[in-house]
Formats: C-alpha cells, sequence, structure tokens
C-alpha cells in the first residue's frame, strides 16, 4: 500500500517536476491546457509524464482526484 500523501507537491514530485509552492504556482501560471485537449495530450509533458496521467485516470488511481484538480487550475 502506498502511503505517499496526496497532494499536490506530491503529484509534481511524481511527475519529477519542482515541487515547492513557488514553483507549482509559476507553472499553473504559465501553462494552459485548451479546451479541447486532454490533460495528458497537453505539449509541454513529457512521454513518461504524459503516460503517468493518462494511465492514472484511465485506471482511477489514487492520484485521478488531484490531476482532476491541477486539470482544473490549468484551464
Amino acid at each position: 500500500m502506498d502511503t505517499t500523501p496526496q497532494d499536490l507537491s506530491h503529484l509534481f514530485d511524481q511527475l519529477g517536476l519542482d515541487n515547492s509552492e513557488q514553483s507549482i504556482a509559476t507553472f499553473i501560471a504559465n501553462h494552459t491546457v485548451p479546451a479541447n485537449v486532454l490533460l495528458c495530450q497537453a505539449d509541454f509533458w513529457n512521454d513518461s509524464q504524459k503516460s503517468f496521467l493518462k494511465e492514472s485516470i484511465e485506471e482511477d488511481a489514487q492520484w485521478s482526484e488531484l490531476i482532476d484538480h491541477l486539470d482544473t487550475q490549468l484551464r
């Protein structure tokens, strides 16, 4: 059982991104996902990040709720 806390900081860590509050805020401010594009298809993710996001949503994994939250913030 994975006991990793479920918050944006840890999601960004899972994605291999800087997970400080300032870096998360900057990332969200500097990236937008167009309405007709799935979050996992946004052009600013690398292939590994895209796979993680896609698989987490498809499998309704532990990260899916946070990924949905991030998706909302990037729109």
